[in-house]
């Protein structure tokens, strides 16, 4: 440190007497040495008054008096200034674990659209932050049918993401033989009431449609039910059936209900943040969900999905204030033709 003492002090004479830039660039290049023994801000400020004091011992006692003004006010400085880089440190260390984990949460709850026959598939799932609170997955079953799951963890962040896993690895151990809405429900309400924590709980619609009679079987664990458009009467109803929250409690019994679909029915099946979006006016009215539904309803279940997130998010400010999943299946007026 004494070393360092007299170079600075050396190079602050070379620059009072000069005032050459080159001294100056000396200078900047010799920080770097205090850098690297981490000198704090108040022990430079030290330095460099203990260096004019060698330099002009008659400078006036109250210029000196300054320098230890400056000293306290450095010491505080420095403090706050280390204080503030360790958070700056641990928050981006913490964006960096939410990215890797956010990916990961991607990859392990990804689903892929079926391609029926009949029937025409579309979503949107997207997350209000990074970290995903919101479960869709749809699973292709035999003899032309197929079954899709919407739940919702009652919050978000990471605690939230993590229920999901635990709802996929779930999903992903089921039979055929236990497909039906009742067996479904049942088993994974089970596996979240032994798995996670007590205040943590998830609503779930799942429904199976069948090809074969265009019945679709539905039930729901504490979930929003699924609005159906009948393209017949141009008119929408509810798809409600009742059945607790999952976690709860272990047993649990979830009821099935039954609607058969014609040619331009469809059905959407969405989460709260669809249902119960908040604008600067207040909570939207279901009936403006309805109307956009009923003007885009000549389009593909995806361009419906598509649009209704688009106008919603729109209304929004396109700020999403909670995780945001729809899911449209509608009946074609038409059958899709082979290598469509």
């Amino acid at each position: 440190m004494e070393r360092l003492k007299q170079q600075y002090r050396e190079l602050l004479e070379q620059y009072l007497a000069s005032q050459d830039e080159k001294v100056l660039y000396f200078a900047q290049q010799f920080s770097r040495k205090f850098i690297e023994q981490e000198v704090a801000p108040e022990d430079l400020v030290h330095l460099h008054k203990d260096a004019i004091s060698t330099l002009f011992p008659e400078a006036p006692e109250a210029f000196k008096l300054s320098y230890d003004f400056l000293i306290e006010m450095m010491i505080h400085y420095g403090l706050a200034l280390r204080e503030h880089q360790s958070m700056i440190k641990k928050r981006e260390e913490l964006q960096m674990e939410i990215e890797i984990a956010a990916n990961m949460q991607d990859t392990l709850i990804k689903t892929t659209l079926p391609v029926m026959e009949e029937l025409d598939i579309g979503y949107v799932s997207e997350p209000a932050k990074k970290m995903s609170g919101d479960y869709i997955y749809f699973t292709p079953h035999s003899d032309r049918k197929v079954s899709v799951a919407v739940a919702d963890v009652i919050g978000k962040g990471i605690p939230a993401a993590l229920c999901m896993s635990t709802i996929k690895f779930g999903m992903d151990s089921l039979s055929e033989e236990q497909s039906s809405p009742h067996d479904v429900l049942s088993i994974i309400n089970r596996l979240v009431e032994k798995s996670i924590d007590d205040s943590m709980f998830i609503s779930m619609y799942y429904g199976m449609y069948d090809e074969s009679t265009s019945i679709f079987t539905y039930g729901s664990a504490g979930h929003e039910p699924a609005l159906l458009y009948r393209a017949a009467t141009d008119s929408f109803h509810y798809l409600e059936s009742k059945g607790l929250l999952l976690g709860v409690k272990q047993d649990v019994q979830y009821e099935e209900q039954q609607v058969k679909l014609e040619a331009g029915d469809f059905i959407a099946i969405m989460t709260d943040g669809v249902t119960e979006i908040r604008t600067s006016e207040g909570f939207l009215d279901e009936a403006i969900i309805q109307s956009y539904l009923r003007q885009w309803k000549d389009e593909s279940a995806q361009q419906m999905s598509d649009q209704l997130y688009h106008a919603l998010a729109q209304l929004q400010d396109f700020k999403l204030h909670d995780d945001f999943t729809v899911a449209i299946l509608k009946k074609r007026t038409e059958g899709l033709s082979v290598g469509e």
